[in-house]
């Protein structure tokens, strides 16, 4: 397969990586119009060339769109406006709902699968591309039946030359459950962050005693705005539900607190614990 990726940073990249890793594809062209992330990708050897948008579709198989979400309500269109009947094209978005609408009546809509391969790191751009990112992670395919099945398929194979396994969704539901295990666990890291910072004004402090629980807490803090605004934007009404819920579980604790009421704290930690049940699968 020739494949191009159009924005070869920390998710188009370790797609990348990967599918050069698994040999799913043969030659890898890049898109980027920031010439320093350009440069990095080739440098890096994410991809093999970067090539304007037009002159990359037209010589690829698989088209992968690794841009922000806001990005893809204009730029899926325009890739579409370019495919033929044989080539795909594939998103990698957080967020579903906007894209999805943007492509609706798109005369090529069936060429196009949305897709979230659900990993990531706090990093980003191309710099922060690293193998093995999707292995054994979740990618989230909505919205197939209106998308060709030859696409599907494909789409199904890439992922699981990158060790994913796939599940399925509509967007609706999509949108709402990333809300739930995702995009809350960014603000309340964003969060914390700042609490740390606005209490703690000595920065060795911070450094010196951080424990490895607070480090692996705040991590996402440093996540790129880029990436994040664009996501909350589009996603507010279910991060706003979650959200509201998540200050009322926290108001909560803080009450037990007033109250010593331990016993009760207690109690709701070990219902928290039952997270492991699930998590450690």
């Amino acid at each position: 397969m020739i494949v191009t990726i159009i924005g070869p940073g920390l998710i188009g990249g370790s797609i990348a990586i990967g599918l050069r890793e698994s040999g799913f594809a043969t030659r890898l062209i890049g898109v980027d119009r920031n010439a320093d992330h350009a440069a990095h990708a080739v440098a890096l050897g994410l991809v093999d060339e970067v090539r304007p948008l037009a002159e990359a579709i037209r010589e690829s198989q698989i088209i992968v769109v690794a841009t922000p979400v806001d990005s893809l309500v204009t730029l899926l269109p325009q890739v579409l406006d370019l495919v033929n009947n044989e080539q795909i094209v594939l998103d990698a978005g957080s967020t579903k709902g906007p894209a999805l609408q943007a492509v609706a009546q798109h005369p090529q809509r069936a060429r196009f699968v949305a897709t979230h391969p659900m990993a990531g790191t706090e990093h980003s751009g191309p710099t922060a591309a690293v193998a093995g990112l999707f292995l054994g992670k979740c990618c989230v395919f909505t919205a197939i039946e209106q998308s060709a099945p030859d696409a599907v398929e494909v789409a199904r194979r890439l992922y699981e030359s990158l060790g994913m396994r796939i599940t399925y969704l509509d967007g609706a539901e999509h949108d709402l459950h990333v809300a739930y295990v995702s995009h809350i666990s960014h603000i309340a890291s964003f969060a914390l962050a700042l609490t740390v910072l606005e209490k703690e004004r000595e920065e060795d402090r911070i450094f010196e005693l951080a424990s490895g629980g607070f480090s692996s807490t705040v991590r996402l803090a440093k996540s790129n705005p880029d990436t994040w605004i664009p996501i909350f934007r589009q996603n507010r009404d279910n991060v706003l539900d979650v959200l509201d819920e998540f200050i009322n579980t926290v108001s909560r604790f803080r009450t037990l607190l007033i109250k010593k009421d331990f016993e009760t704290f207690e109690a709701y930690m070990r219902q928290a614990n039952d997270i492991s049940r699930i998590i450690d699968k």
